[in-house]
């Protein structure tokens, strides 16, 4: 019998829940993140590791780069990690550490992290918590599904079964929440937001420029 606790039982659970959601469609309304000048929140979410940390750490020291990450059956996520390690020195260049906030919980989050080499510390919100408090809401359905073949815009439980069924097969399991929104946040030392970028569809990946003149200007 599988554990609830086992990655194994982790990625089950987090598969019904994306099929759940599917299903059901959106059902917050579209977020449009905190403004400029805002206080970031100051959350605690445990990392890869399982340890809990202050998201405040991450910018005592300078700038934070605050990404909250597609569901990690997203083919974007996969892009993104791709991306940024590549834009990775302009970001230390810049004094920007980035840090992902994910839906997984530590377990599964380490596992994405060594499976895209990711250097940085992945935290753990299954509970959307840190996404609601920053404004990250779920998209609209054309959001989600623009590319896909009409038949999937009624978002069946059906096509989402059979959807699960083989992606299961490439290894890239379909999972969390399937609505929830991306966005990246630049983070100053004092706590205040310098930038928020909210992306509009899954492959709207900012200019890294945008993110690293956020940091520069202060």
């Amino acid at each position: 019998m599988t554990s609830e606790t086992s990655l194994e039982g982790l990625t089950v659970a987090a598969e019904a829940e994306w099929l759940k959601r599917w299903t059901s469609g959106p059902t917050e309304p579209e977020g449009y993140g905190l403004a400029k000048g805002a206080p970031a929140p100051d959350l605690v979410l445990a990392d890869h590791n399982g340890e809990d940390r202050s998201l405040s750490e991450f910018w005592v020291g300078g700038a934070a780069l605050l990404m909250f990450w597609r569901h990690f059956g997203c083919s974007c996520g996969v892009d993104r990690a791709k991306r940024l390690l590549d834009e990775y020195p302009a970001y230390q260049e810049a004094g920007l550490e980035p840090v992902i906030i994910t839906q997984g919980e530590p377990a599964r989050a380490a596992v994405y992290r060594d499976e895209h080499g990711l250097p940085f510390p992945l935290l753990s919100d299954p509970n959307h918590v840190a996404y609601r408090s920053y404004g990250v809401s779920q998209w609209s359905i054309e959001r989600v599904l623009f590319d896909a073949p009409p038949e999937y815009w009624a978002h069946s439980s059906e096509l989402g079964a059979d959807f699960q069924v083989r992606r299961r097969k490439e290894g890239r399991y379909l999972v969390d929440d399937p609505w929830r929104a991306a966005a990246e946040f630049v983070v100053g030392s004092d706590g205040l937001i310098r930038l928020g970028y909210m992306y509009q569809h899954c492959e709207d990946f900012p200019d890294p420029r945008v993110l690293t003149t956020a940091a520069l200007i202060g």
